[in-house]
């Protein structure tokens, strides 16, 4: 028999612990996107995200023997919060399964509401294997995050709550998307009320499944998701969630790391409150769309979906949030090492602002430089690489370059020509002690690093970016070594802000 979900949601019980959350309009973002714009304000619910809705229904619906057996889920953030909530209320058992490379701020905040942290693997599918195994043997029951109809139906609170705080007309409503639990809640309840509203998923370019999954009529699995927007990094999407959104959703979206900084940086001057990466997922989106369309004059919504910040992430946001609004530029430009050819670059430049500019001495004849430029849009950018090579200067455009933007902004410092078969590889780290030790003792003996940068970006993996020497006759016990190995890369060494700054 279907499940009703019109009536699951009308009778969902989350208002024990959850509140009305807020529909704010935000006024800065409207003007600037010239459509009228409203936040729905989950980052203001008591465990700073929409999950406890779903956890809560979920746990409220079992009898009071399934009870007393307690409750098992696995989380590395916002579902862990509100599992452990909803157990502090109904007085009843939780074990929350994290990854061991979850910040020591989330277990804390899951501990101090009474529930039991199991630490298990490096990744949320290792966490989910070992609570399915401790679930079967305790007999507790399992709340999973997204794929399940109560979990479904208390999420899909947030789309009822929209629709009797906005009368009038709605174009859009924006979710972020990880396993599709919220997007799927909102749209089985908005288009059986108001099916004139298009329902619109928004994920991130390296954390799109549920993109994927519609384009190929099945649910598909990533092989790696990325992990700034933590939250949605989900490899495969559920069952019952790719079901409803075959049938509901109208449209994806996908944004990079700059957009959700920008859009986290919107929400900001709009509410002064700081929203985490796949919290602010759904604005960046919309944002994206209404540039994409033209669009003007609408009533967009976008849902706020959670304020679980980790402050250390806040210069990374704060370093790209101008990048994603094209507000700066990036160049690598190469000059002739003479005498005002400096004064005649800065002339092309105009007025605009240099938000930074690194050079070091490399030879006699040539000058790279690293620099960046506020500018009024990628338009702008369009025109200044057009000035560049009027002039005969040699320019690339590193605005969308990940290592240059990661990494060789803060390593420029010249050539090592010293440094003979020297490859670049960019590795995606697990935040955990011992996995630089496991990367140095999976190396040959006979491999010098030549190069090595880290920076801390506040999330569970560090970005590293490696040169070694490796010579040709070497390259097959390489490609060995990074299997073995296991962590993402990417090899960098064709890069042109590696070749022009930092290669041999």
């Amino acid at each position: 028999m279907p499940i009703d979900y019109l009536q699951k949601i009308l009778t969902a019980k989350v208002y024990d612990v959850a509140i009305e959350s807020p529909l704010d309009p935000a006024p800065t973002l409207s003007r600037r996107l010239n459509n009228h714009v409203l936040l729905k304000r989950e980052d203001q619910q008591p465990v700073f995200s929409f999950k406890l809705r779903g956890a809560y229904n979920k746990m409220a619906h079992l009898t009071p023997a399934q009870r007393a057996k307690g409750v098992i889920a696995a989380s590395a953030g916002n579902h862990a919060q509100g599992v452990a909530l909803a157990a502090q209320r109904l007085s009843c058992r939780a074990t929350i399964v994290m990854p061991v490379t979850t910040p020591h701020i989330k277990i804390a905040a899951v501990e101090a509401r009474g529930a039991r942290v199991v630490l298990h693997g490096d990744s949320y599918s290792d966490a989910y294997g070992r609570a399915v195994a401790l679930q079967k043997s305790s007999g507790a029951t399992f709340v999973h995050p997204y794929d399940d109809p109560d979990v479904i139906a208390g999420q899909g609170t947030v789309g009822m709550e929209i629709l009797q705080q906005c009368q009038g007309p709605i174009d859009a409503i924006f979710v972020a998307v990880g396993g599709g639990g919220l997007i799927s809640g909102i749209a089985a309840y908005v288009k059986r009320v108001r099916p004139d509203i298009r329902i619109i998923g928004v994920e991130p370019v390296d954390s799109d499944a549920m993109t994927r999954s519609l384009a190929a009529g099945r649910r598909v699995i990533l092989p790696h998701v990325g992990l700034f927007a933590d939250g949605v990094a989900v490899k495969q999407v559920g069952k019952e969630t790719f079901r409803l959104a075959k049938l509901y959703v109208d449209e994806m979206v996908r944004v990079d790391t700059d957009a959700i900084c920008a859009a986290i940086k919107d929400v900001f001057e709009d509410t002064r409150s700081i929203l985490e990466p796949a919290g602010a997922l759904a604005v960046a989106g919309m944002k994206a769309w209404c540039e994409t369309h033209r669009a003007r004059d609408r009533t967009l919504v976008a849902i706020a979906g959670g304020a679980n910040m980790n402050f250390d992430r806040l210069r990374f946001v704060a370093e790209r949030a101008e990048l994603g609004e094209a507000r700066e530029a990036i160049f690598a430009v190469s000059i002739p090492e003479r005498p005002g050819s400096f004064r005649e670059f800065c002339a092309l430049l105009g007025n605009r602002s240099v938000t930074e500019f690194n050079y070091r001495f490399a030879d006699a004849k040539t000058a790279h430089i690293f620099v960046g430029v506020e500018v009024a849009g990628r338009h702008e950018t369009r025109g200044l690489l057009a000035a560049f090579r009027k002039a005969k200067i040699e320019a690339f455009d590193l605005t969308d370059n990940e290592m240059a933007k990661l990494h060789v902004r803060h390593l420029v410092g010249g050539h090592a020509a010293a440094a003979r078969d020297e490859i670049l590889y960019r590795f995606e780290f697990p935040e955990r002690p011992g996995a630089l030790m496991r990367f140095l003792n999976s190396m040959s003996a006979g491999w010098n690093i030549s190069l090595f940068h880290y920076r801390n970006h506040g999330a569970d993996y560090g970005r590293v970016l490696v040169g070694m020497q490796v010579p040709q006759a070497d390259k097959a016990d390489f490609r060995q070594f990074l299997h073995r190995l296991g962590y993402t890369c990417v090899d960098e060494t064709g890069n042109p802000a590696y070749q022009m700054f930092l290669g041999s």
